[in-house]
Parts: C-alpha cells; sequence; structure tokens
C-alpha cells in the first residue's frame, strides 16, 4: 500500500510539474509570437521613415538650388494661393513637409506609418488643380483607414490588417487635391488622453518634452505643433481633438458628429451611442480649420456616405461680423479648474467684452450626475468587455493600467469597494458604481432616453438666455506624464460636448505664468479627494506652456461655432503669424 501510495504520489508530482512547464513554455511562446508581431509592425514603419528620408534627400539632390525650409514656415492661407498661382509647386511642399515630419519625429516619435503612396499621387495632382486643399499635404490619425494601411488604435489586435480602401474622408481630401502622407501615433485602445502604446512607444509634447501631447489625436497634435504637418484630421469622443491641441498650443475642432464621415474611421468601441465620436481638422490657426471643413462638406462626402446630411459649408455664416451673445461659465462643478484655465476664461471673456460682445453667466447641467449616470455609464454600457477583449493577447501600455484594472474587476468587488469608498471618496464610489454598466436593454433604453432630456434641458436654458454661442475653460495645461489614465474625471470639461453632440473647438489664448504656477498651492479642487490632489500633481512645471479656451455652439451650427473661435483668436491676438509652432 504504502508503495502504491508513492507511486501515485511521483506520478500526480509528475504531471503537476509538466503541466507548470507546458503552460510556461506557451506563455513564453505566446510571449515571443506577441513581440515578433510588434517587430514587425517597428520594423515596417521605420522602413517607410528610412524610405521618406531617401525620397526626400534625392529630391533635393535633382533640385539643389531649391530651399525647402521657408515653405514650413508658410500659414495655410497662402501656401495654397501660392501653388495655385504656381510659385510653389506641389511636389516641393510634399518634399519639404516629409522632411520637417522626419525631423520632427525624431524628436517627438509622434508617426506611426509614411504614406510612400503620397510621392505617386503628385503625377496625377494636376487634375485637382480645382480642389480647395490642391497641392497640400495632411497627416491623418493612425485609426483613420488608408488603402494598404493599417488602423491600429494602439492594439496588438489590429495589426496586420490594411485597410481594403481608403475612408471617405480621405477619398473626398484627394479628390481635392491634398495630399495625405503620413499616419500618426495614438493611445492604446484610443479611450485614453496621453499618447502611448506598446507598439509604437509614446509621443511627447513638442512645447516640453518632459509633458505628454495629449490624446487620443496625440501624434496630430505633437506633428503639427511641432510644424511637421499644416492640417490633419483626428477624431473625437472625449476630448480627443481638443486636448492635443490645447496641450501642444494648436487650435483643434470637433463637429457635430456625423457631419463629417465616419465611414472607415476605426475603434475599439464602435456601437457607443451615449457619447457621440467626431472626425474633425487639427492646424495652427482657425482660418485653416475652416478650409478643411470647406473641403470635406462638398458632393463627393454626401455621395459617397448618405447617411451624411448634405450641408454645405455655410460661408455667408463663418464670414458673419455681428455682435454675439454669448454663455460661459468659470467651474463646471466637478473638476475646479487650474489657475491658468482659470485666468485664459477670465481674460479671453474681458476682451470679447471689450470688442463689444454680451456675456452672460451659463449654468452647465449638473455634472456630479451628467459624469457617472450619463458619460461613464454610456461609455462603459457593456461592463467595458469591448474595450478589454481589444486589449487580450498583448501587453497593456502603462499609461492605460490604472485606468483599466477597475474595469476588470468582479461585479461584486466594486459593489463592496463603492460601499467602503463611499463615505470617503464618493466620486470614486460613484464611478466604481456605474462600471458594471447597464443590466438589460430596458435598462439601456432608459439611459438614452434620460440623456436625451438632458440635451433638451440645456438647449432649453441657452434658448431662454438668447444665447448664440457659449465660452468654457479647456483642460491645461500639459500634464506630467503617466497622469491621464488616473484623471480620467479631468475630462468633464471636454466630453460634456460629445454626451450633448455640439461643435466644439479650441483656441490657445496665453501661456502658464509664473504665478499660475505658485497658485497651484492653493488648489483645493471642488472636492479636495485623491483626483483633485493628482491633478495639481499633473499639471506642475507648467510654466510656458499653452493654455486654451472651448468655444461651443449648438448641434449643426459648426459654422458659427468656427466663426467664434476666429472672433476668440482675433482679440486674443495669440496666433498673430499662423506659422507659430512649439
Amino acid at each position: 500500500m504504502t508503495d502504491m501510495n508513492r507511486e501515485w504520489t511521483s506520478l500526480v508530482a509528475t504531471l503537476i510539474c509538466g503541466t507548470v512547464v507546458t503552460v510556461t513554455f506557451l506563455k513564453w511562446l505566446g510571449h515571443q509570437k506577441v513581440q515578433k508581431k510588434i517587430q514587425r509592425a517597428r520594423a515596417r514603419r521605420d522602413a517607410g521613415l528610412s524610405q521618406a528620408q531617401q525620397t526626400v534627400q534625392e529630391f533635393k539632390e535633382k533640385n539643389p538650388g531649391l530651399d525647402l525650409s521657408p515653405i514650413v514656415d508658410l500659414p495655410l492661407a497662402k501656401l495654397t494661393k501660392q501653388i495655385r498661382a504656381g510659385s510653389l509647386q506641389p511636389d516641393a511642399v510634399l518634399h519639404a513637409y516629409m522632411d520637417k515630419a522626419l525631423e520632427v519625429n525624431r524628436k517627438l516619435n509622434c508617426s506611426t506609418d509614411v504614406l510612400m503612396e503620397s510621392v505617386k499621387q503628385l503625377s496625377e495632382i494636376e487634375s485637382h488643380r480645382d480642389g480647395l486643399l490642391y497641392g497640400v499635404p495632411i497627416s491623418i490619425k493612425d485609426n483613420i483607414a488608408y488603402k494598404g494601411h493599417d488602423s491600429t488604435c494602439g492594439v496588438l489586435c489590429k495589426l496586420d490588417d490594411p485597410a481594403v480602401m481608403d475612408s471617405v474622408v480621405v477619398t473626398v481630401l484627394k479628390r481635392q487635391g491634398a495630399i495625405p502622407f503620413i499616419k500618426t501615433n495614438v493611445p492604446q485602445g484610443l479611450l485614453n488622453y496621453e499618447c502611448s502604446n506598446p507598439i509604437y512607444g509614446m509621443t511627447v509634447n513638442p512645447c516640453n518634452l518632459q509633458k505628454t501631447c495629449g490624446g487620443s489625436s496625440g501624434g496630430e497634435g505633437a506633428l503639427i505643433g511641432g510644424g511637421g504637418s499644416i492640417l490633419g484630421l483626428g477624431t473625437d469622443i472625449g476630448g480627443s481633438i481638443r486636448i492635443p491641441a490645447s496641450f501642444c498650443g494648436i487650435c483643434g475642432f470637433k463637429p457635430t458628429s456625423n457631419r463629417i464621415s465616419l465611414r472607415g474611421a476605426n475603434s475599439c468601441v464602435k456601437g457607443i451611442k451615449s457619447v457621440a465620436s467626431s472626425i474633425g481638422p487639427m492646424a495652427r490657426d482657425v482660418e485653416s480649420l475652416a478650409l478643411c471643413m470647406r473641403a470635406l462638406l462638398c458632393e463627393d462626402m454626401f455621395t459617397l456616405d448618405p447617411t451624411v446630411p448634405p450641408l454645405p459649408f455655410n460661408q455667408q455664416l463663418y464670414e458673419n461680423t455681428d455682435r454675439l451673445r454669448i454663455g460661459y461659465y468659470e467651474n463646471d462643478g466637478y473638476l475646479q479648474p487650474s489657475p491658468s484655465m482659470a485666468r485664459a476664461l477670465q481674460e479671453t471673456k474681458k476682451l470679447l467684452e471689450q470688442a463689444g460682445h454680451t456675456l452672460v453667466p451659463f449654468k452647465p447641467p449638473e455634472m456630479y450626475t451628467t459624469m457617472h449616470e450619463y458619460i461613464v455609464k454610456g461609455a462603459v454600457a457593456d461592463g467595458a468587455v469591448t474595450l478589454l477583449s481589444h486589449l487580450k493577447g498583448g501587453p497593456v501600455d502603462p499609461s492605460v493600467q490604472s485606468q483599466i484594472m477597475p474595469y476588470s474587476f468582479p461585479r461584486f468587488v466594486k459593489k463592496i469597494l463603492c460601499i467602503i469608498l463611499k463615505p470617503i471618496y464618493p466620486r470614486m464610489a460613484a464611478v466604481l458604481d456605474v462600471l458594471n454598466g447597464v443590466n438589460s436593454v430596458a435598462e439601456l433604453w432608459k439611459h438614452h432616453h434620460a440623456i436625451e432630456n438632458c440635451i433638451h434641458q440645456v438647449i432649453a436654458e441657452w434658448k431662454e438666455l438668447e444665447l448664440d454661442v457659449l465660452l468654457c475653460p479647456m483642460l491645461g495645461p500639459a500634464y506630467n506624464f503617466s497622469y491621464c489614465g488616473k484623471l480620467t474625471s479631468a475630462l468633464s470639461y471636454t466630453i460634456l460636448y460629445n454626451l450633448l453632440n455640439f461643435p466644439v473647438g479650441t483656441v490657445p489664448v496665453t501661456t502658464v505664468t509664473a504665478e499660475d504656477e505658485a497658485k497651484l498651492s492653493h488648489y483645493r479642487g471642488n472636492f479636495g479627494d485623491i483626483w483633485d490632489k493628482l491633478f495639481v500633481k499633473a499639471v506642475r512645471g507648467g510654466v510656458g506652456l499653452p493654455v486654451a479656451v472651448q468655444c461651443v455652439s449648438l448641434p449643426w451650427q459648426d459654422e458659427l461655432c468656427l466663426r467664434f473661435m476666429r472672433e476668440v483668436e482675433k482679440v486674443c491676438a495669440y496666433n498673430k503669424s499662423s506659422n507659430k509652432t512649439c
């Protein structure tokens, strides 16, 4: 009997050891497979960068007397005028920006793919001479489809899956004579505002290399802010155009959702209805944003995507110079603005009043309920299952680890933590409570109905005050690294307008002063909790960094929003010339 026990013990031990070895080997094998996939993607990007460098060098050798550097200093309005007049050739402009983009990328790591088809596109560019963007090089965010290239969204599962056709916006841009020439970096999964992923690494801020450039259109913000692109396209589902624009000192515009076709824009959370996504332009000045919108809002877009309302750009509304009745608020009640955010709003308000506009206090919706019950609950209505499924099978970037960790907690753990935290940190408890999402289709319908009511309540207040537009703070200045994933609470100023589906844009109006920095020592926040304390740490060391404000209008009044942005730009005189970069 003893011998039999020994044999069984030996057999069990052998089986356990064999299982451990097998599991370890399979994990190692999986890890190796993942690493090889990442290495292939990086090698493709590096090969594209090398090919672009060689192409630029060959162009310079063929045109030894041509100085490309002044080209990238021209504002878009002057650039298009000179190309159309023939004093600048599209090939010179493309190679000038390709050269500058390569230089900026070496410093900031903002590119995921160089679109060498852009050089071939030059051979047929004359057939698009009548296009509004004839000969203009354009950068596009990684997740916007370009035939033959990946739209990775910063996740492994979307690698090695090149687009079979151009997105609608890329098709329209090409027909308008634009030349998409580079794709830019994004956070892992897109739902974060620090621009880092395990495939292409971290993109940094052109104004300060020790700060984040923002996200999720962070590569665009960095490239344009660094001077490597004159016009770009991003996407925005919670501030993803506006935050990088604010952090990098450029202008960004989130149109009404579906004013610009989303066909061909990749995502890790397709199907979300509570917070609306938009494709929009990013540039050095407001006039460039308006030109891009004019170019996109054409018959080609309405034909390629009939779900887009056929509303051409209203130039008359954009150029209107009537005095505006402007609502404003300085604190949304959820995130106390940083000292520089508050000063930017106050100074802009004063300058607008001096210019003859009327400023009226506006009360935003009650943000505690709005953030938790409408925004967070709607964004993770499925319990974050869809987002987490895109992160499986590969490494999770450190910048998003703290953000996604509670998503994967079992429901009962979230409930227990919610009970424990509620007396001490009610905001954290409220977020944990809604991370379980909705329990049924009926509950989802009620959720959507509650959001509809919220939208109409905001519009009713807007109409009662007889407002044209709204001025409000913009998140800033640019954070130190590793805070974005811990501070989704700070998105209240941006994500509200995705919930409401109002067009909104950012305009840089000032920079952080030493006095702003000193005032951070007295910052307490609206709640005095961990998130308020983290926010102070995130924005410290920001002297000299750009600070922006947000300009808002009602849905489908995108041109009025842009007109207001132009007015803010004018009165603040921050961008006296459109070639201002960090």
